[in-house]
């Protein structure tokens, strides 16, 4: 059973798990925080990580090592802010995202980004559940902030986020 409370969710290529949590252990130590637990899912190429830091300054931190040092990130692909784990059902995705909303200020338009593994739940409801309370225009192109949802079967971990908050190593790397 991996951390429940996760606060960063990671990608990796399939097979190195073990090494993108050790990277992501290490590069959390560098950043901050030295007592980060770091820990395998039940999806192959997914990490998750529970830091003491913001999770969005612990990923301008490893932006700013990404910059300085671009050879300290072997296995990590991808590091995304979670503000928000419950348990994957429509209501509770619902009421997550209801809390989260008024990080969407007046005027900021939004769109729902789903990415889901080991559920059945329709990608359309998810996001039907996840929109009904948020009197914001929707952009699916352009948008101020994205609410993504990340199903990981019976956890889900929920972020309103701007494009640039989620670190893309191999987009930045260059």
């Amino acid at each position: 059973m991996y951390i429940e409370d996760f606060n960063l969710l990671i990608s990796t290529a399939r097979g190195n798990e073990a090494e993108a949590c050790s990277e992501a252990w290490f590069l959390l130590g560098e950043v901050g925080d030295r007592e980060a637990l770091v820990d395998r899912t039940e999806v192959t190429g997914l990490v998750v990580a529970k830091t003491k830091l913001d999770p969005f300054e612990a990923i301008r931190g490893l932006r700013n090592i990404l910059k300085e040092r671009p050879e300290e990130f072997r296995y990590i692909l991808k590091v995304i802010p979670i503000e928000v784990v419950t348990r994957t059902s429509l209501e509770r995705i619902r009421d997550a995202v209801r809390r989260l909303a008024p990080k969407i200020r007046e005027g900021e338009t939004f769109r729902v980004t789903v990415e889901k593994r080991h559920t059945e739940l329709p990608t359309m409801e998810i996001i039907k559940a996840a929109a009904s309370d948020i009197d914001r225009k929707v952009n699916l192109e352009n948008p101020d902030k994205i609410v993504l949802i990340e199903v990981l079967g019976r956890l889900t971990g929920i972020s309103i986020i701007e494009p640039d908050d989620i670190l893309s190593v191999v987009k930045e790397r260059h």
